[in-house]
């Protein structure tokens, strides 16, 4: 037995035609069905005293970039699709969307239109395009692939148009289509139902000459309650109209007088918001902290996190001072401000913010809910940016299990949750079995989304850095150029989610050998990282990381061991001393540090990073494996061999546990237990080690790593008396 909808209907329409979705709204809320047909069994299940809830309401779209959680949860959970059809919404790209993600869960036979202006078919006539009412979503059928084909189908559809059905038809209409049961066996009952009830009222009216005093107590009674009602139906008439004006206002075009024309961004609009939130809806604290919240939030969107958390903090403390039962409403703000928290490297504050809100998210909604799904999903993403791989594992695999249940396979926060769970796995070393979820996620994500989003975006490059784990560059390449391709259309310059996006395709170049090509990416990348931040960040110190290994490629190690001293004192300023990152920026630096002859300083730096490594990812990670290989290197250019065999052996052993055998880093253990072997001279093993390393040493990113590798076997050779097979391995 499947499980019952929370919605009946889920209404789509433009804002341009929010008046007829409201009256749409109460008629089906409020209308009872005649006595004749509750209870009936139909197709749909039993027919209810009333068509409720229908789920209307939602946020205002104009900036966004894709539908809500709460929306596409609200389709997810209807059982019936409602388009309030016009020229307007033909035009939307969010009714269209709706459209096409409901129609995704395989209910495109439960949709229903309400015409209110405009006309079906118009399309098909160049001439008359512009008159078309129906969304293309509407039209054409849904293709097996998930996209829209190029078969048209016939939308079942009710029409309030001048000279058509007159509203309660066009409503009953809808209503019979929806409880499956006759349209003229409803009209009957409802007319009859409407017949008796002006009997009664003539009846009454007699009777009440026999009984005015029982009457009018009675009259007096409904009248102080029908005021009560007019009174909060004016209270909430004008808080909608204050915020419909508000919202109106702060979207409409400047004038030239006022701003720059037709120049107007979206960080204009929000500044211009968030400026009057406080005058233009005075007296109004509810809607004050839930518009505060979504500006946070749209300001998170851009990508502007130091002007999301003020506003962030405050519709948290708004909340906070509004008495009554506040607490959902103050969760879902803490939860809110701890990602964007955590998404500006505020760690700590992050981390109780979240706290708070899934404390009361479990005791508000249940441990079965998407709000706690959401928020688990939010501390493991800050376990991951604090290192804490392992203890991010149970708070990802608890998400998805909860939004399965909730939602079945397809669905965008199971793919979200899928793609999590992979690039835990990636983080812990295990890049096999991370391609395998990232895969998964890729092809809902897919499914879910017929054109640019930055779901699909993101889960794109999830894959592309598993793929790159396992030396798949070619494929991963392809992949960061399409999503680099689709967020150039999907976000502002400078956005931090871009500059992620340039980054992945300069490393790409880096993999080819395009250094000259690379290094330009790295800079724009970096550039767009601080315009983005205005301050120390971890990507901006990622940024300069990638940058100094590249200038290193082009021959300028001092000047990639500047950029990546500075990159690691920002880390350690952001992070602290004993984040995993740390761990990285110290090892390449004690790698560049021994080439030039920088031993005390190298050790120093290798001995810090193997305690954070094995603190952090335990003994057996593969990043401690490649410490131990650095460590190792460090100990040969000092010809302290029998240390450095010892370490290699190590290091072999663990990253053959995390790696495929071909992979460079086993390689380049592998070369430095060759180089140690040979320096104790047991050149016959040392050879066999040392040839065998080479073929792989060649997909190194480290770029010196392949003659580093020849050199040692021209050592080899000339230490062991055989000159000719020296010189075919000298530089």
């Amino acid at each position: 037995m499947s499980k019952p909808h929370k919605y009946r209907a889920f209404i789509s329409y433009s804002h341009g035609d929010e008046a007829w979705a409201g009256w749409l709204h109460r008629s089906l809320e409020t209308y009872r069905l005649p006595k004749g047909v509750i209870g009936r069994d139909t197709a749909f299940g039993p027919v209810p005293a009333r068509f409720t809830p229908v789920f209307r309401d939602r946020e205002e779209l104009a900036t966004a970039t894709s539908l809500g959680a709460t929306l596409l949860a609200a389709l997810e959970q209807s059982a019936c699709l409602i388009v309030v059809c016009s020229p307007r919404a033909a035009k939307s790209r969010w009714v269209n969307e709706e459209i096409l993600t409901f129609k995704r869960l395989g209910r495109e036979d439960r949709i229903f239109c309400l015409i209110v202006d405009g006309e079906p078919g118009a399309s098909q006539d160049p001439a008359r395009a512009e008159e078309e009412c129906f969304p293309d979503a509407l039209i054409y059928r849904l293709g097996t692939d998930g996209a829209l084909s190029g078969e048209r189908g016939e939308p079942i559809a009710a029409d309030v148009r001048p000279r058509k059905d007159r509203r309660h038809t066009a409503m009953l209409k809808l209503l019979a289509g929806m409880l499956g049961i006759g349209l003229d066996e409803l009209k009957r009952r409802d007319a009859s139902r409407r017949r008796r009830r002006t009997a009664a009222l003539v009846t009454a009216s007699i009777a009440g000459m026999l009984v005015t005093s029982a009457l009018a107590v009675t009259a007096w009674l409904a009248r102080n309650e029908a005021e009560a009602q007019r009174a909060q139906a004016e209270r909430e008439a004008e808080t909608a109209r204050r915020v419909t004006n508000y919202m109106v206002d702060l979207f409409k075009i400047y004038d030239p007088e006022e701003g720059r024309g037709k120049d107007v961004r979206a960080v204009d609009i929000l500044e211009r918001g968030a400026a009057r939130i406080h005058t233009e809806l005075e007296g109004q604290a509810a809607v004050q902290a839930t518009l505060l919240d979504k500006m946070a939030l749209a300001y998170k969107g851009l990508g502007l996190y130091a002007e999301a958390i003020p506003l962030g903090k405050e519709a948290v403390a708004k909340r906070r001072t509004l008495g009554g039962d506040q607490a959902a409403g103050i969760a879902e703000s803490q939860s809110h401000l701890g990602e964007i928290l955590a998404l500006d490297a505020k760690y700590e504050e992050a981390g109780r913010m979240l706290a708070a809100a899934l404390a009361t998210r479990r005791r508000v909604h249940g441990n079965d809910s998407a709000e706690v799904a959401e928020t688990l999903t939010a501390l493991a993403d800050l376990k991951s940016f604090n290192g804490e791989y392992d203890a991010g594992q149970p708070l990802i695999e608890e998400a998805l299990a909860i939004r399965r249940r909730l939602h079945g396979e397809l669905n965008v926060d199971v793919a979200s949750s899928l793609g999590y769970r992979g690039v835990n796995l990636g983080e812990r070393g295990d890049y096999a079995q991370a391609e395998t979820y990232l895969r998964q996620s890729l092809e809902l994500q897919r499914k879910l989304h017929a054109g640019a989003h930055p779901d699909l975006a993101e889960a794109m490059n999830n894959l592309a850095w598993a793929l790159e784990g396992l030396d798949k560059f070619k494929e991963a390449e392809a992949l960061h150029r399409e999503s680099l391709a689709m967020k150039r259309q999907l976000f502002p310059d400078p956005h931090p989610q871009l500059a992620a996006g340039i980054n992945n395709v300069a490393y790409d170049l880096e993999m080819r050998g395009d250094y000259r090509g690379a290094e330009r990416a790295y800079r724009e990348s970096l550039e767009m990282y601080r315009k983005a931040y205005r301050g120390d960040h971890p990507d901006i110190a990622t940024a300069m990381s990638n940058l100094a290994f590249v200038l290193d490629a082009r021959g300028n190690r001092r000047e990639a061991i500047a950029k990546l001293r500075e990159s690691v004192a920002m880390r350690r300023r952001i992070l602290g001393a004993e984040h995993p990152d740390i761990a990285g920026g110290d090892t390449s630096l004690a790698y560049w540090l021994t080439s030039t002859g920088e031993f005390v300083e190298a050790e120093g730096l290798l001995e810090e990073a193997l305690a954070i490594r094995r603190k952090a990812l335990g003994a057996e990670h593969p990043r401690v494996g490649a410490t131990l290989a650095t460590q190792a290197n460090l100990f040969v250019a000092e010809r302290r061999f029998a240390d450095a065999l010892e370490t290699s052996t190590e290091a072999l052993r663990i990253l053959r546990l995390n790696l495929p055998e071909e992979h460079w880093q086993v390689a380049m253990a592998r070369n430095v237990q060759g180089a140690a072997l040979a320096g104790l001279k047991r050149y016959v093993e040392a050879e066999k080690l040392l040839l065998a390393s080479l073929p792989s040493l060649a997909g190194s990113p480290i770029h010196d790593l392949p003659a580093r590798g020849r050199e040692r076997l021209a050592a080899l050779y000339a230490a062991w008396g055989r000159p000719e097979d020296a010189a075919k391995y000298a530089p």
